[in-house]
């Protein structure tokens, strides 16, 4: 069999890990050890935790926060870097005909990986940027929910009656801008990826168009990419209640040349999204 891999790649919170658990669903090695449930993601979050650590090392050498929630741009590896990627990747290829890997934080890198793995095929995950920047503004709250949630009654009660919703707006107000900035950041470097690839190396896709679609990318992946894999529906993973609703970002955000450029990227990667049948 043909070696083949796949790089899943997404912003945080755009159903990357959906997605994911629907490709390991469907028996594609997705990594040995892989990162468990958490507030974020209940059914896991389906990232191979050697790329995931690699990554977040990388971030720290560049004294940047390792959750990859930045937009910054990172120039390059060094040696030190680039070689131990290396060994993960060849360690990989001796292992498996076909594998791939999922993290949000690949998107930093995807100019290392386009040299690493010239052969490599490209699931990317698009999401609009509205429902990304709710989605991360909704997952930092819970945190802090969760926590006046567990004390006791009288602090408890003044929570919910009086400071909750007045904190919550006060978190969208100082994150808004900063995650779309994020947003904007990845999906410029997904968009900077995708025009030097070949276009049969690509899909863009988003994770609802898979609710009707997943057999025409099963399709793909197996006749176009020639993937080895077994149909799953992913219709028996997608869970509709945890999807959140969208809160309007806009009303929290000044500058609004940020918003402007965001929706400009999105038009424009709008235009790479692949019609499944």
């Amino acid at each position: 069999m043909q070696k083949r891999t796949l790089i899943i790649a997404g912003m945080h919170r755009s159903g990357t890990s959906l997605i994911s658990q629907w490709l390991f669903k469907c028996g594609l090695q997705l990594g040995e050890k892989q990162l468990g449930p958490d507030n974020g993601n209940s059914d896991g979050h389906f990232e191979d935790v050697e790329f995931l650590k690699m990554h977040e090392e990388v971030l720290a050498n560049n004294n940047l926060p390792v959750s990859g929630l930045t937009d910054e741009h990172i120039d390059n590896f060094s040696i030190y870097e680039k070689e131990k990627l290396k060994t993960i990747i060849k360690i990989k290829q001796q292992l498996y005909d076909q594998w791939g890997w999922k993290d949000p934080r690949t998107c930093l890198f995807l100019d290392v990986y386009q040299e690493l793995l010239p052969d490599a095929c490209y699931l990317i995950i698009l999401r609009d940027y509205q429902s990304v920047v709710s989605s991360l503004l909704r997952r930092e709250f819970k945190i802090m929910d969760n926590k006046y949630l567990a004390r006791k009654y009288l602090s408890r009660l003044l929570w919910l009656k009086v400071r909750r919703k007045r904190r919550q707006q006060k978190l969208s107000h100082s994150k808004a801008a900063e995650y779309l900035k994020v947003w904007i950041a990845y999906n410029q470097e997904i968009l900077n990826c995708i025009k030097k690839l070949d276009p049969d190396s690509f899909v863009v896709i988003n994770y609802s168009m898979l609710n009707d679609a997943d057999t025409g990318l099963f399709k793909h992946l197996e006749k176009d990419w020639n993937f080895s894999l077994k149909y799953f529906s992913f219709k028996d993973v997608f869970k509709k209640d945890q999807i959140g609703e969208d809160i309007d970002i806009e009303h929290y955000i000044t500058d609004k040349s940020v918003i402007e450029t965001a929706k400009h990227l999105q038009d424009e990667l709008k235009g790479y999204l692949k019609v499944m049948k």
